[in-house]
């Protein structure tokens, strides 16, 4: 039987969390290796310098997954399972459904992309899921299970992942599914920071403050979600 890991940016305690690993129990036999609580843009950091803290959870709300809460980042989360708590090694390293978008420029940021890339770098099938963040979920729940199957079939090369983004439309607007899209260089939130007090010594206090923004060039994963279309595309390592 295929062996899923899975993982998540937003903790052991997400709804996201919970709804993928129930969808992967149709592919394998799965078990759920995620953060403690919230690790949103860790990026692909590791824990080095510190202990990585495994409890397991016998309160996981889906039945037959086996799970642990760690207290390192999403990737401590891959390697822990990796290389200690699986049996052997996982077919496939699953990370999400992320609360939020990961597409376009903001995968620099995504602990999410960086847990599947991790996987990726260990040698698994790798895939990325994410929504956006608002408490809608009916086309992901439509599309999750269609696109599990294809994608756990497809096979990418050493150091790529398959990134999924579902848009929070209702399901009667969403468009289908937009395979091969390329990531775009623009951002769903144009960031600048706000001062929200000064401090002793002449310190700044400042608050990121992002503006929302729909631009986005045409093939691309960005241009899907905001055009209706669950994207489907391929994320490379920086250094391939």
């Amino acid at each position: 039987m295929r062996r899923i890991l899975i993982t998540n940016d937003d903790g052991i305690a997400s709804a996201g969390l919970y709804r993928l690993a129930a969808a992967a129990m149709e592919f394998g036999e799965v078990w759920v290796v995620a953060p403690e609580s919230q690790r949103s843009a860790a990026s692909h950091s590791i824990t080095l310098h510190t202990t990585v803290d495994v409890f397991p959870r016998d309160d996981f709300p889906v039945p037959g997954v086996r799970a642990f809460a760690c207290s390192g980042m999403p990737a401590d989360c891959v390697r822990t399972g990796i290389h200690y708590l699986l049996p052997e090694m996982p077919a496939a390293v699953l990370a999400g459904i992320n609360y939020g978008y990961n597409a376009a420029t903001d995968i620099q940021y995504s602990a999410t992309v960086g847990a599947a890339m991790e996987g990726s770098f260990q040698g698994c099938r790798a895939i990325a899921l994410s929504e956006g963040a608002y408490p809608r979920h009916e086309v992901t729940d439509f599309y999750l299970r269609t696109v599990l199957a294809e994608l756990l079939e497809t096979p990418l090369p050493w150091g790529q992942i398959h990134n999924v983004n579902f848009p929070v439309c209702a399901l009667s607007e969403c468009k289908g599914v937009l395979r091969d899209r390329i990531v775009s260089r623009g951002t769903f939130y144009r960031d600048r920071y706000r001062l929200e007090s000064r401090l002793p010594d002449r310190g700044l206090r400042l608050m990121v403050d992002g503006q929302y923004n729909e631009d986005a060039e045409p093939d691309t994963d960005f241009r899907a979600i905001v055009d209706g279309y669950v994207s489907v595309g391929v994320v490379r390592n920086i250094g391939l």
